[in-house]
């Protein structure tokens, strides 16, 4: 039923360019689809990541409506959301929707926010009020998520600490609700599942000591990725250690990778795998190296630690928490924290035990009743604390 009494549809765009945005937003396209015939749910693509994105759809069986197709060879933020803006205007003015759901900090959603925005048409953010307060760290997403905040008309906050945030920048009280993060719903249905062929097919060898590495964003190109490879082969070095690299299809994160690891017997450089790997690849691993924020919202709920391999972290609940660790991308500092998780049992039992602070698995469930409910919270539903 819509807001106000009307008995017609509640028209929702939402739109989606990367593997990330697909599996955040994909509990909340399912929550809201199970409205039946009172919502109308339109899922439009741009892209951004194509392979990545094409294949967390299928896994989350999402057909989209439209695939704005964006993605070009070694494209420039600038031009990614140029593109953004030029296809999605006609789209948001064929449709009309209610609302215009976006995710997350990537180029994807800031131009998406901007076109809707053009349009006079609400925007609702899921994963706002997400802060490093260093533009540069992470490069473009912390002026991505910010200008999408101050645009949006309602604001989908993971944590107090991210309400807060928007509070300070003289956000509206009354459009932020904090929801926990989607991650944690995504994350709830795919733990437990039975082990794909894909992961059972993976060249791993079995050890205690398994280390999962992602490092990919674009802060950590040149420079800081040489010292995270410097810092993995010297880790690799151990013989009670092996690592596995998921390594991201970006050239400038794929050729250096390879051409500084490929080859060592105690890492395995894959390419990247489909969620339901990727979560069991987190749950068997003794520890994750990371600058993924995904990563630092799941792996506490699967009592993993993390080492955030950036400069700031957007997330501290998780460094309070105790389950993650900011330890930058110099390669001795790298080494140190491992093996001072690795050689330490107390130190490490330490970070594998405490509540997640991200989520409770029913973020989407709030989202899309309080979408429904016009951009106010319906009276028997919480807001996670």
């Amino acid at each position: 039923m819509r807001f106000g009494g009307d008995s017609s549809p509640l028209h929702i765009l939402t739109v989606i360019g990367t593997r990330p945005e697909a599996i955040k937003l994909a509990p909340v396209i399912k929550e809201l689809k199970r409205g039946g015939g009172s919502t109308d749910v339109h899922v439009c693509v741009t892209g951004q990541h194509r392979e990545m994105l094409d294949q967390m759809l299928r896994m989350f069986e999402i057909e989209p409506d439209i695939d704005l197709d964006i993605m070009r060879p070694r494209q420039t933020p600038s031009q990614a959301a140029a593109l953004v803006l030029e296809r999605l205007d006609p789209v948001l003015a064929d449709l009309g929707p209610d609302w215009v759901v976006v995710q997350g900090d990537t180029t994807t959603v800031m131009a998406s926010a901007i076109a809707a925005h053009h349009r006079r048409l609400k925007v609702a953010h899921v994963e706002a009020g997400l802060r490093s307060y260093d533009r540069e760290n992470p490069f473009p997403e912390e002026m991505n998520r910010v200008v999408t905040d101050h645009v949006s008309d309602v604001h989908f906050a993971p944590t107090v600490r991210a309400k807060r945030n928007l509070l300070q920048e003289a956000i509206g009280p009354e459009s932020i609700f904090v929801t926990g993060n989607t991650v944690i719903d995504a994350l709830e249905d795919i733990k437990d599942s039975p082990p794909t062929s894909e992961y059972l097919n993976l060249p791993i060898p079995d050890t205690d000591n398994l280390i999962l590495v992602t490092a990919h964003r674009r802060e950590n190109h040149g420079k800081p990725l040489q010292g995270i490879c410097d810092a993995l082969s010297e880790i690799a070095s151990r013989d009670d250690v092996h690592i596995v690299y998921t390594v991201h299809k970006n050239p400038d994160v794929w050729y250096p990778v390879h051409k500084r690891l490929d080859g060592d017997d105690n890492i395995t450089l894959l390419p990247p795998v489909e969620y339901p790997t990727m979560v069991k690849l987190m749950d068997r691993s003794k520890l994750i190296l990371t600058d993924s924020g995904g990563i630092q919202e799941e792996a506490p709920t699967l009592g993993t630690p993390v080492l955030v391999l950036r400069a700031v972290t957007e997330r501290p609940e998780a460094v309070e928490a105790g389950v993650a660790r900011v330890v930058g991308t110099d390669s001795m500092n790298i080494v140190k924290e491992v093996f001072g998780l690795l050689d330490n049992a107390e130190a490490y039992r330490d970070m594998t035990q405490s509540r997640n602070p991200y989520g409770d698995g029913r973020a989407a469930e709030r989202i899309a009743g309080i979408l429904a409910a016009g951009g106010s919270l319906p009276v028997g539903l919480d807001e996670w604390a």
